[in-house]
C-alpha cells in the first residue's frame, strides 16, 4: 500500500476564556474526556503533553476492546502551540508502529494553536487526514470544539 496524500483539515472556535484556561480545559485529563466523548465515549489519553514525550490517544473500539493512536509531542509551547505527530496504532492494547495500514498514517500531525485576544481565545486546530476518516473529522471536530466551548465557559 503507497503512502495516501493526506489533506490539511482546519477547525476553528472563539472560546470566552483567556487561553491559560482553554489550554487547561482541553488538555486536562478529565476535561479532555469530556469534550472529546463526541468522539468516542470513554476517550483518554496515557502520557504528557510535554515536547518529546510519547503519549497514547485511547477509547473502546466497536467492539470494547482499548485501541487508538501511539503519538509523539512534536512540539509543545505552552498556552500557545502544541503539535502532535501520530505514528502508530493501538488494537486491543498492543502497539502497532510498522504494518502498511500504519504507514499511510505515519507523521501525520495534529496542530492546536491558541490565540487571545481582549480576553477571547481562537482555538485553531489543524489536522492531516486520509480520506478514510475525512467525513468523521468534519462533522465530529466542531461538536467537539462546542463542547470544549461550553466546558471552559462555564
Amino acid at each position: 500500500m503507497k503512502h495516501t496524500e493526506m489533506k490539511k483539515l482546519h477547525f476553528s472556535i472563539a472560546i470566552n476564556a483567556p487561553k491559560e484556561k482553554v489550554w487547561y480545559t482541553m488538555l486536562d485529563q478529565d476535561t479532555y474526556r469530556q469534550w472529546t466523548e463526541v468522539f468516542t465515549p470513554g476517550s483518554h489519553y496515557v502520557g504528557d503533553w510535554n515536547k518529546g514525550s510519547k503519549i497514547q490517544f485511547l477509547g473502546p473500539d466497536q467492539n470494547g476492546k482499548m485501541g487508538g493512536m501511539v503519538s509523539r509531542i512534536k512540539v509543545s509551547k505552552q498556552y500557545e502551540f502544541i503539535s502532535i505527530e501520530h505514528v502508530g496504532f493501538i488494537h486491543d492494547g498492543v502497539e502497532d508502529t510498522t504494518s502498511e495500514a500504519v504507514k499511510t498514517w505515519t507523521g501525520a500531525l495534529e496542530n492546536y494553536t491558541f490565540n487571545e485576544k481582549d480576553g477571547i481565545t481562537e482555538v485553531l486546530v489543524d489536522m492531516d487526514s486520509n480520506d478514510e476518516y475525512e467525513e468523521m473529522f468534519r462533522n465530529t471536530w466542531p461538536r467537539a470544539l462546542q463542547r470544549l466551548k461550553e466546558l471552559t465557559e462555564k
